[in-house]
């Protein structure tokens, strides 16, 4: 009896273990494990994938809630001067991102001298990417969703925004003669919440799935010729994060070193589950607790995951350049300006979930022909290496924007 007393007292130590560090011992166990039996990461990935697929199936919810409940905070928010700022400042700070990831890649020039013809290309991986149909008329009415329901079931951020802001819209200004479902809307956002804090308990597992399968598939030398396309794309999302996104908190009396010990947790488990959607209820609670208005992060932050994404802005950038010089095309000037043009638009449209950008890099292809969509096959075994750093960038980017916001809102 003493025995087992002292092993539930051993387990309930280790569970009370901050999460933190849980996943920092997972990410060392997983390079052990795969390194050491490489043979058995092959089916670990599911792991990771059930776990960002219970993360997903509350995402939806989550976003409706806060953005409608946010609507219908305190008096003193007005959430739609909030909306016209925060749209006004993500639009500056994507553009910034693309800039500078398009500088890197003109400086540094990742893809110079490999001299790629479509000949030479292993189109086996490539499975059947078609360049798709991209314009702008139907990139606005993909926003809204032929019904309610579709929005919630097809899991597509932009059309949910849409939504909650109307639904939003409509409760403040009748919110005295529906006080119960109000109600009914912060009731079930608490359980939507509580759900999360359990689901975000088995992250440490999901690093160590994830991680294990990346090692235990590409192998650590399996970068290759691509290493130093892969360091230039993280030095410079580190840049951003440092020099940028340190600038604009001091601008708000704030420091970038301090907000990054703040999200530590946040930060590891978007390191090993590749995607920034996983701690969304997490950076609703940490951003309050950094001191931002409660309304001013229940708005930004959601919407910033649809319209805020640093990272991926960062890496469209140097992708597209990386593939044209790797294809000995050099664009001009103006056909630089048209890449920023078209990337303002499908950016918005890239999710914050693992995956996602490859994509939707495939729809900036399709109207951008100087550059062969096909060389999209040079990225394709080193995206997922890249993938945590444009997630880890992206997080960053909404919290500084909320700190900013919340800066803004008290002026």
């Amino acid at each position: 009896m003493t025995v087992l007393i002292s092993k539930k007292s051993q387990l309930k130590k280790i569970l009370n273990t901050p999460l933190y560090l849980q996943v920092l011992v997972a990410i060392f166990l997983a390079v052990a494990f795969a390194i050491i039996f490489p043979g058995l990461t092959k089916n670990l990935k599911l792991g990771s994938d059930i776990f960002i697929k219970l993360i997903k199936m509350c995402i939806p919810l989550i976003i409706f809630f806060t953005i409608t409940l946010s609507f219908i905070g305190d008096d003193d928010i007005k959430i739609g001067r909030l909306a016209v700022k925060s749209i006004i400042y993500f639009e500056i700070i994507t553009t910034l991102a693309m800039i500078i990831g398009i500088a890197s890649a003109l400086i540094f020039l990742p893809g110079d001298g490999m001299h790629m013809t479509l000949e030479k290309l292993d189109k086996s991986d490539f499975g059947d990417i078609q360049k798709p149909k991209l314009n702008f008329s139907q990139f606005i009415l993909n926003i809204i969703p032929s019904t309610v329901i579709e929005a919630f079931t097809n899991g597509e951020i932009l059309p949910i925004l849409l939504i909650a802001i109307i639904f939003g819209l409509i409760l403040s200004k009748i919110k005295d003669q529906v006080s119960h479902s109000i109600k009914l809307l912060r009731e079930g956002s608490k359980i939507v919440f509580l759900l999360i804090n359990y689901i975000i308990k088995l992250a440490p597992i999901a690093v160590f799935c994830a991680i294990s399968y990346t090692i235990g598939k590409y192998g650590l030398k399996s970068l290759s010729n691509m290493f130093e396309f892969v360091l230039l794309f993280y030095a410079t999302c580190i840049f951003f994060i440092v020099v940028i996104f340190g600038m604009i908190l001091a601008l708000c009396r704030q420091n970038i070193f301090k907000l990054l010990n703040h999200l530590r947790s946040e930060i590891l488990i978007v390191l090993g589950s590749s995607s920034s959607e996983v701690v969304l209820p997490n950076m609703l609670k940490k951003m309050e607790e950094f001191g931002c208005k409660k309304s001013v992060v229940n708005f930004v932050i959601p919407s910033g995951y649809a319209f805020n994404l640093d990272g991926t802005c960062i890496y469209f950038t140097m992708a597209i350049l990386f593939i044209a010089q790797a294809f000995d095309i050099y664009l001009t000037i103006p056909q630089i300006v048209e890449l920023l043009m078209v990337l303002l638009i499908t950016s918005k449209g890239a999710s914050a979930v693992v995956g996602s950008a490859f994509i939707t890099l495939s729809a900036t292809l399709a109207v951008m022909p100087t550059v062969p969509v096909e060389g999209m096959i040079l990225i394709l075994g080193i995206d997922r290496f890249m993938s945590e750093g444009r997630a880890v960038t992206n997080l960053i980017g909404n919290a500084t924007a909320a700190v900013v916001m919340d800066r803004l809102q008290k002026k």
